[in-house]
């Protein structure tokens, strides 16, 4: 029986509807943006009452390390270099 491969984790962000950007990294963006949007024990701190959320950029990383090193350099741009992100405008970092 083959092993199984790792799951490809994914960056995305998502925007507040005070304009702010979250970034975050998950297997699955789709269920933790759901996660996010339901308010509940599973939100990000940052992100309680803070919607309407909407997930404006998202991208295959590939594994965990990758991701979260990933994570960090979006999380140390400033916000106009992130609108550029999401536009399409600059590649990952």
């Amino acid at each position: 029986m083959p092993a199984e491969s790792p799951p490809c984790w994914s960056l995305y962000l998502v925007r507040m509807a005070s304009g702010q950007l979250y970034c975050g990294i998950s297997t699955d963006v789709e269920r933790r943006f759901a996660e996010h949007c339901a308010n509940g024990a599973k939100t990000a701190r940052a992100l309680r009452g803070r919607g309407p959320l909407a997930l404006v950029y998202q991208t295959a990383v590939g594994a965990h390390g990758d991701a979260l090193r990933a994570e960090m350099r979006v999380k140390k741009l400033p916000k106009a270099e992130k609108e550029k992100l999401v536009r399409g405008e600059r590649p990952l970092p």
